[in-house]
């Protein structure tokens, strides 16, 4: 799958990781070869491990504050959700980040939840199969896991 023909499917997420955009995003990778199923999940992960960076990892989370008034970290689940909310937002959105790390910081928001593109996939295995998936990608999405994005992190 090219990335031109992952963008494209994403794009029919109109830019939200809702329930509803991700059901049809599964129905819609269901209906194509298995292949290309497991093309999509790999180019995902491969999107959401280049943003596995530590200048975007560690931007506060910008509608929340501790309570002695200080910027809010991410966790790491925060920031795995917020760079899949930075993939449904689009290609477009996901390419200006690298060069405007502000343009990441509105994705740290609790009004942006991704987590629900990370089950698009396995969803749409399921139901092109009708078997679940035991799945794994040449890209860890997990955060922390781009040893590059981190270097101060490197043992």
């Amino acid at each position: 799958m090219t990335w031109a023909d992952f963008w494209a499917l994403i794009a029919t997420l109109n830019g939200e990781a809702t329930e509803e955009n991700c059901r049809r995003l599964a129905q819609e990778l269901s209906r194509r070869p298995v292949a290309d199923i497991i093309a999509f999940a790999e180019r995902h992960a491969e999107a959401l491990y280049r943003l596995d960076q530590e200048r975007f990892g560690t931007l506060p989370v910008i509608d929340m504050t501790l309570r002695d008034g200080s910027p809010f970290p991410q966790s790491s689940d925060v920031f795995l959700y917020a760079r899949c909310a930075v993939v449904a937002a689009g290609r477009s959105v996901w390419e200006s980040v690298f060069s405007d790390t502000d343009k990441f910081a509105p994705y740290t928001s609790t009004e942006y939840d991704g987590e629900r593109l990370l089950y698009v996939p396995d969803e749409a295995y399921e139901l092109a199969t009708g078997k679940e998936w035991n799945r794994s990608t040449r890209y860890c999405y997990e955060s922390y896991s781009n040893r590059d994005g981190w270097p101060d992190q490197r043992d």
